[in-house]
């Protein structure tokens, strides 16, 4: 049973959501990473969404460039938390996603986070962040690497400062 749902527009996405992957990889929380277009396969989202929640599955997270309507759709079709990340896909440098995944209608919010390889990143913390409030494991799993974070960049500023030292 994965914990994580990671459901991409376009197969074209998987470089931009592999820094969400790492974070799951590192935090141990297992998750599905797949393919389901709103647009274009309606019926596997659908289905995908159903048998997922069915399985326990307790956080998705939903990539899509232009008019981003994947996370809404999931949204439409589960109570579980859902995490848009708006992926740089047209002319419009991903405004036109990331205001297409952050205005939803009142009753099937997606929690909206940074476009591409930093929203993917934020997703993988955020969904870490949410499943942690029932799974200690998890929580214990966050906090370290949260403290990995805070000392890589102890460890940079004090090289930087002994490098230039007068």
């Amino acid at each position: 049973m994965p914990q994580v749902a990671i459901f991409m527009g376009s197969a074209s996405d998987e470089e931009t959501m592999r820094p969400c992957t790492q974070l799951l990889d590192q935090l141990k929380i297992s998750y599905i990473f797949t393919v389901s277009s709103a647009h274009r396969t309606p019926e596997r989202t659908e289905h995908l969404v159903d048998t997922l929640e069915a399985d326990g599955c307790q956080v998705f997270i939903c990539a899509a460039g232009m008019a981003a309507h994947l996370a809404g759709a999931v949204a439409a079709r589960t109570l579980k938390p859902v995490i848009g990340v708006p992926v740089t896909a047209s002319n419009l440098s991903g405004l036109d996603a990331m205001l297409a995944t952050v205005q939803m209608p009142p009753g099937y919010p997606v929690a909206t986070v940074a476009l591409d390889k930093a929203g993917a990143k934020n997703a993988a913390w955020l969904a870490a962040q949410m499943i942690a409030l029932t799974d200690s494991s998890i929580a214990v799993n966050l906090k370290a690497a949260r403290e990995e974070g805070k000392a890589a960049v102890v460890k940079s500023a004090e090289e930087l400062e002994a490098r230039y030292r007068k």
